[in-house]
């Protein structure tokens, strides 16, 4: 990487009277280099805020679940969304934003537990709810998508309020929405007192491919979180890249991570969801050891590629097992109660678990990476971090050949369908996508 530092760079006057005087010539890049490295630190503080105030409300909303229903916080969660985008449109210190980014960390729990759920519940049979997820989790890489280019050109055209202020417009036409077409009144998922009493989080983190499945999803998602304050930089230092380069270099990840999420789903479910979970873990292990080969910002688009096409396939193919094995991990529970339990109480309380570990992996890895980063380099970094993930595949194989998958789906997809007759008004979503 030496060979990139200067010939790309003018000389100034502190670096030629450096050279006059037989001192290094990289002086001022250097010190350059070393105040980006510093604000590593800043950096991942800020990203990693959301995350750890969504870490510590994911089980809090899953609770709400069982007494307030997952309608109620989604509505709630998209009038924190604004009330962040609106604190970010007008913020300039440090501390405002980072107000903003807790705010947004709230409201990100509500809608990330409570939405699954919900998705969860309205499609019990696998094949519709793999699909039906996929698109769900498509719909986040799309505001990725479109995010990374509109914000920078925005940015750039007209101010840093621009793009904020559209957002919060947009937010607020959904709030609406939403409140025009939801009901909102409470509709509790525990509907005995039975359950109400039996909190069902320890069967769910006692089963052990329940954790393998959410340990997955944190390992990739981990990838990622790593990458987005420390990639930025290492680019600056080393590759030098225009300021539309640099806007627009997550826009890969983002398009690969749409496509494995919307199309995947089903294919998945066909071929078997931890077989094809491992093949994408491997990917995302590939990935990331190329990723620091790269000596043009243009050979980044294929490693980054594949890391958001693996990571998207990873979650259209964990998500909606995790569902699964919610029925198969309360159904013996459920057989020896009196009759009254509900295993669609829990979907609150597996979507926060792996809305937990997901938080997790964007709230440590920006902090950790970005000091990692700095005691072993980028470089090293990524390739430990893909070393994990290519290992971690065959555990996760491993650890699924101890369950049957056809019986499970034949035993508890009849469970679910007993189950799915409540909430009739949302029926007519039930058959709006063809699987054929």
């Amino acid at each position: 990487m030496a060979a990139n530092t200067n010939p790309a760079l003018p000389v100034s006057t502190p670096l030629a009277e450096s050279n006059r005087y037989g001192k290094s010539t990289t002086r001022t890049q250097t010190d350059a280099n070393d105040s980006l490295a510093s604000e590593n630190s800043a950096i991942g503080i800020l990203l990693s805020l959301k995350a750890l105030v969504q870490l510590i409300f994911n089980p809090i909303v899953g609770n709400l679940t069982a007494k307030f229903g997952y309608r109620l916080p989604i509505v709630a969660g998209t009038f924190l969304l604004l009330l962040s985008s609106l604190v970010f449109s007008v913020g300039e210190t440090y501390v405002e934003l980072l107000i903003a980014r807790a705010i947004q960390g709230v409201g990100s729990a509500c809608i990330g537990v409570c939405g699954m759920s919900l998705v969860a519940q309205h499609y019990p049979e696998e094949d519709r709810r793999s699909k039906v997820m996929g698109i769900i989790l498509g719909s986040i890489a799309l505001g990725v998508l479109l995010g990374y280019p509109f914000g920078s050109i925005l940015y750039d055209l007209v101010g840093k309020s621009a793009p904020f202020i559209i957002l919060s417009t947009v937010i607020f036409l959904n709030l609406g929405m939403q409140l025009l077409t939801m009901d909102l009144s409470i509709q509790p998922e525990v509907t005995t007192e039975s359950d109400e009493q039996q909190q069902k989080w320890r069967p769910l983190l006692e089963s052990k491919m329940i954790l393998a499945i959410v340990v997955a999803i944190w390992f990739s998602t981990s990838t990622m979180a790593i990458l987005e304050p420390c990639l930025p930089i290492w680019l600056i230092q080393n590759l030098h890249p225009t300021k539309w380069q640099l806007g627009t270099v997550f826009i890969p990840d983002s398009v690969g991570y749409f496509i494995g999420t919307n199309f995947f789903g089903t294919f998945a479910y066909k071929y078997g969801q931890v077989k094809i979970s491992c093949i994408a873990l491997l990917l995302v292990g590939i990935s990331s050891i190329l990723i620091p080969s790269a000596t043009t910002v243009s050979q980044l688009f294929l490693p980054h590629f594949g890391l958001g096409l693996s990571i998207g396939v990873i979650d259209a193919a964990l998500v909606p097992l995790l569902a699964t094995f919610v029925d198969a991990t309360l159904a013996q529970e459920e057989q020896s109660d009196t009759g009254g339990g509900n295993s669609m109480s829990s979907y609150g309380t597996v979507y926060a678990i792996q809305q937990t570990s997901v938080s997790l992996a964007y709230c440590l890895a920006p902090l950790l990476g970005g000091e990692l980063a700095q005691t072993f380099g980028f470089s090293w970094l990524m390739r430990i971090v893909g070393f994990f993930n290519i290992c971690y595949g065959p555990i996760l194989v491993y650890l699924h050949q101890k369950y049957n998958p056809t019986t499970i789906r034949e035993k508890h997809n009849e469970l679910l369908l007993r189950n799915s007759g409540r909430d009739s008004q949302y029926k007519q979503l039930y058959n709006s996508i063809d699987m054929e």
